[in-house]
Formats: structure tokens, sequence, C-alpha cells
């Protein structure tokens, strides 16, 4: 009888071993991906320390400049909206992450929040930016105000969308099942190396109310980049913890700040931009009604109209300290002083 059991264990663990190695997705050369997915405006720098980064730099150099940081297994491709948008004005840079997009990964004592937050501060210097605008969306929210934390005379204004932070964040029933399944350690190693495209197509509908964004490009972009060399053993790290912010951290932030958030956002529900707005002393906060987890995509035009008049207040309190470039606004013409 022990033999038949036996055996019968033994066919399913072969039928389950035989599944998870049809399932397995091996990487996808980073010379493959940026022929599919570099685009015209994209540049790559190798840092200090030998890291590669694939960025944007776009815009008049000598007008005010802002920094865009994608959230988790995102790409600077999230920001390209806002980018066209807003480089006939301003100087718009916008950057993968490290094991993100097509910047190379690091390993694993690397990644972390604070060393994203480094390589933001390491690429505007390699740039000439020694001051600047920071926005991020979703983790890239939380990269913001730690870098804002970190080095906060050289951000001018911080913009936080559906961003990350609080400690609350994990006790959020509306996340992704995907999100809820890759907090487990043991199924974040058997998960890494297999097909993701159902898991990435899911979460990307929890993230948008309008199912119309979530196209089978988006769906096979995020997927193939999530492919790239080390990509995937930076993500399910992110997940061994994060960073939480304190309200009393947070209340020595003194710039400008713009708080976007979708009243839908199943990833970082809209109670969390409450708390960045009670706890940063600057902040407005703008709220969009029947909008998922990335207003600045599924709302775009409503959400550059708010950043270009952040970006008004931006540079009427720099006129006190610095001589800066107008991005045309005759409103600050009339208080030019001369440089």
């Amino acid at each position: 009888m022990w033999r038949t059991g036996f055996a019968i264990l033994l066919t399913v663990a072969t039928v389950l071993a035989a599944g998870w190695l049809a399932l397995r997705r091996s990487d996808i050369p980073y010379d493959t991906l940026e022929f599919a997915y570099s685009l015209p405006q994209s540049e790559f720098v190798t840092l200090e320390g030998g890291l590669k980064v694939h960025y944007t730099d776009t815009g008049p150099r000598d007008h005010p400049g802002i920094i865009l940081v994608h959230g988790f297994a995102a790409s600077l491709h999230t920001w390209t909206a806002w980018r066209s948008a807003l480089e006939t004005d301003f100087r718009v840079v916008t950057v993968d992450l490290p094991g993100h997009g097509l910047s190379r990964a690091e390993t694993p004592d690397r990644v972390t929040l604070d060393r994203f937050s480094d390589v933001v501060l390491e690429l505007a210097d390699t740039l000439e930016l020694p001051s600047f605008t920071l926005a991020g969306s979703s983790m890239g929210g939380a990269v913001a105000w730690i870098t804002a934390l970190k080095a906060p005379d050289r951000i001018d204004g911080l913009v936080l969308v559906g961003a990350s932070g609080w400690a609350s964040e994990g006790a959020n029933e509306r996340r992704p099942l995907a999100f809820k399944l890759l907090d487990n350690p043991v199924i974040r190693v058997l998960v890494r190396d297999l097909d993701m495209s159902a898991m990435v197509e899911a979460t990307l509908r929890d993230s948008y109310v309008d199912q119309t964004f979530v196209t089978e490009e988006l769906v096979q972009r995020y997927t193939a980049l999530i492919r790239a060399p080390g990509h995937r053993m930076t993500l399910t790290q992110l997940f061994g913890g994060r960073p939480a912010v304190t309200a009393e951290a947070l209340s020595v932030l003194d710039m400008p700040t713009l708080i976007l958030w979708g009243r839908e956002d199943n990833l970082v529900l809209v109670e969390n931009a409450d708390k960045f707005k009670a706890a940063i002393p600057q902040a407005e906060l703008v709220i969009y009604d029947a909008v998922g987890h990335l207003p600045h995509e599924e709302v775009a035009a409503d959400t550059l109209q708010e950043m270009r008049e952040f970006m008004l207040s931006v540079e009427l309190e720099a006129l006190d300290e610095r001589f800066i470039e107008s991005a045309g606004d005759p409103r600050l013409d009339a208080q030019r002083p001369t440089p």
C-alpha cells in the first residue's frame, strides 16, 4: 500500500516539476531589449562604480529641471505623456532605476530605495543639474521623498504621484493578488523565473480604472523588460522590505510639494495621500475621481495642468534665491531680477 502512495506522490511531483520547467523563461539580452524598447530620445551613461543607466534628457538646458522617477517594475516609458508636454518649457529627465527598464541590475545588497536615491542624485550630477524638481510615481514617489530628505538643498519642488512609503500599506486588502503572493519569500523564489505575463496583466488591470490602457503592447513591454538579466532578482529583492516614513520625518521638508492621487488606487490607497498632505508643511493635494494608481497616464492632461501651475510656484520661490530662465509665463517676467 505504501508503495502505491509513494508512486502517486512521485507522479504528482513529476508533473509539477515538468509544469514548472515548462513555464520557466530565460533572460532576454539587453541588446535585444534596447533594440525593441529604446526611444528616439534614449541615452545611456555609465556611472561611477560601473552601473549603466538608461535615461532621456530633453528640453531647453537653461530652463528649470525636472527629474521623473517611475514605480515598481515600470520604466521611464510611463512618463511619455508628461515628457512630451513638459519638454517644450522645461528640461525634463526621465530615468530607469537599477534593475528596471533598460538600466542594468546591481548585486542584491545594492537593491534598496536608498541606493536608487543615490543613483538619481549621481545622474543629476553627471547631467550638471545642481537642483531640480523631483517627481516620483508609486515606488518612485518613495525614492523622491527619500531624496528630498537626504538632499533638501537640491530639490526645488517635490511631486508625489500615488507614492508609497507608509507602514500601513501592507494591510491593504485591495492590493493586487500578485503582490500578496510575492509577499511570501518562498513563493517569490518559486515564481521568479516563470512566465510572468498573466501576473503582469492582472496587476496592470488593477492599476487602471480605464481598462483600455491595458493593451497587449503594454503587457508585452512590462513582461519583456522584467526578463532583462538581473531584473527579476531586483524585483523580488524589493519585496524583502522597504523603509517606512513617519510624519515627523516628513515635517522637515520645506520645499513646495504637489501630491497627485487616483481615488480608486488599489495599490496605494488614497488614505495615504491625506497622510502625506498632513505631514509635509507646503503640500498641496489633488485627488482624481474614477482614476487608478497611475493618474499621470490615465488623466495625463489634468495632471499636466496641475504640474504646470505647480512649476510656476516653484519658479516664483526660486526667484528669491537665484536667477533661473523663465519657462515663458508673463507673471514671472515682471518679477525677474537682472542676472
